[in-house]
């Protein structure tokens, strides 16, 4: 038991940098608090004392924020980061070394007896607000992002956002860094984003400006044969993006912009 606790502990330290000492860490962490009390009950579960078992789930939820049935099965080193909201559903699977982030539920779709919860690998980190729903399995490494709802099964290794949820793949290093200097010249920039955690927006932005880049090459290409050719030079700079979105409530920045094309 004591064997447990300190990798329970432990695992926080892992993975949260703001964890400072032992004793913080177990006197003010409600995700550590929520998996001790429900490690407790998930024991008198298991003997059949059932009702005293959800008293002291009951008593978790209404302590720290996260409710977790007794009769789900989480594995070792389980971290809550935040935790306020986390739904833990009666026959979810939780592996080894998995993470949940505040507002995650694993929840069921079905009012039927049997599995109705997802199964978790090992390694798979929950993003917050994430939803993951049904008797779905959902691969070793895996990554859900914040706010995903996912209603299929998910492979190892990997990375699902978005509403319903979808897989996300990487995309080479050249395709990356072309579209990146193609972001660069019309001025977009896919904020707050990061790689691990591709947003699909994003990715449906990047694919127009794949095809923005592709007609720029070809529109160069046609413009150089066409001065070879004896025809007039096409000037093929493109005008600054330096226009504002405007706001209808916001009368200085329309004075402003009219000034400016009147110059």
């Amino acid at each position: 038991m004591f064997k447990r606790l300190r990798s329970d502990i432990n695992c926080v330290f892992d993975r949260d940098p703001a964890a400072r000492n032992t004793f913080e860490v177990l006197t003010t962490y409600p995700g550590l608090h929520a998996i001790l009390w429900y490690r407790l009950a998930h024991w008198f579960w298991k003997k059949n004392l059932k009702w005293l078992a959800r008293f002291i789930s009951g008593f978790a939820r209404w302590f720290t924020g996260i409710e977790i049935h007794p009769a789900a099965t989480i594995g070792e080193r389980f971290f809550i980061d935040h935790g306020m909201g986390v739904v833990i559903g009666e026959t979810a699977e939780i592996g080894d070394d998995c993470t949940l982030y505040h507002g995650v539920t694993l929840g069921g779709t079905s009012w039927q007896k049997g599995k109705r919860h997802p199964t978790l690998g090992n390694g798979v980190v929950v993003g917050a607000g994430a939803k993951v729903l049904g008797p779905i399995e959902i691969g070793d490494g895996a990554r859900v992002g914040s706010n995903a709802v996912v209603i299929k099964p998910v492979g190892v290794g990997e990375t699902v956002v978005g509403i319903p949820g979808r897989v996300v793949t990487q995309k080479s290093d050249d395709v990356q860094a072309k579209r990146a200097k193609m972001a660069e010249k019309i001025g977009f920039d896919a904020y707050g984003v990061g790689q691990e955690m591709a947003d699909p927006v994003e990715k449906a932005i990047y694919s127009l400006l794949d095809h923005i880049q592709a007609q720029d090459e070809k529109l160069e290409k046609l413009a150089k044969s066409l001065a070879q050719m004896g025809g007039e030079s096409i000037e093929m700079d493109m005008p600054e993006l330096d226009d504002v979105v405007l706001e209808p409530s916001d009368p200085e920045q329309i004075a402003h912009l009219k000034k400016k094309r009147s110059n």
